[in-house]
């Protein structure tokens, strides 16, 4: 699936967030057919319903060859779904992390999705804020490790109720980093954004982009429009 030659990154995954428009003319059928040749190819995919006027159906569409990726798009473009959205990043594990135990790395780097129990999801894009008076880049590593050692801290409160998927894209879109998160109810997604805005490290330094919310389901029963 793509191109001839496979292009990698040197760790981790390609990661392909595609927002899209279901019209009388989708093809169910035709956007199975492009998960089965993304699997095959060793990429996996979360289908989302999502919720409001800015997409109808949200694709997480993670593969090592972003060749495969950008098959899976052409093939949902010719299945007759209109991509409104998308956003192009790659697994990563943090700066932060350094020295993190092998097992966490990989979860980070090779995720398995979506997690069982956690129907509901969101992402949005967000980079750290450049001004005169809050300027992430100014700080020095041990400041950053400090603010983000206590970041991550108030995302694990919320363990066994939301998980999150952090994935790089400076260089690779609009903004530096795309957040997808996974929750047992919509709530605990709104409560552990709403908690980690007052974190240091996101009230002085976050900018948030456009917000996709709604819920995880099998890819033929969202594009056909039967929900679960």
């Amino acid at each position: 699936m793509g191109g001839t030659d496979r292009l990698e990154p040197s760790e981790g995954l390609g990661v392909l967030h595609l927002f899209c428009r279901l019209g009388p003319g989708v093809d169910p059928e035709a956007v199975t057919a492009a998960e089965k040749g993304l699997r095959e190819a060793g990429g996996q995919l979360v289908t989302a319903a999502i919720l409001g006027h800015k997409a109808d159906v949200g694709f997480v569409a993670l593969a090592p060859d972003l060749w495969s990726l950008w098959g899976f798009q052409r093939a949902c473009a010719a299945a007759g779904l209109e991509a409104c959205a998308s956003y192009v990043s790659l697994t990563e594990v943090s700066e932060y992390a350094r020295g993190a135990p092998e097992q966490l790395r990989n979860a980070r780097l090779f995720p398995t999705l979506p997690p069982e129990g956690m129907p509901a999801f969101c992402f949005y894009p967000m980079s750290k804020r450049r001004t005169p008076t809050h300027n992430w880049y100014a700080l020095d590593y041990e400041e950053r490790r400090r603010l983000m050692l206590g970041h991550g801290e108030v995302g694990r409160s919320f363990r066994g109720r939301v998980l999150q998927l952090v994935t790089g894209s400076t260089g690779l879109d609009d903004w530096e980093w795309g957040v997808t998160l996974f929750g047992v109810h919509p709530d605990d997604l709104k409560a552990c954004v709403y908690e980690m805005r007052f974190d240091e490290a996101s009230a002085h330094y976050a900018e948030f982009g456009p917000f996709y919310a709604g819920m995880v389901g099998d890819v033929a029963s969202v594009v056909a429009g039967r929900g679960r």
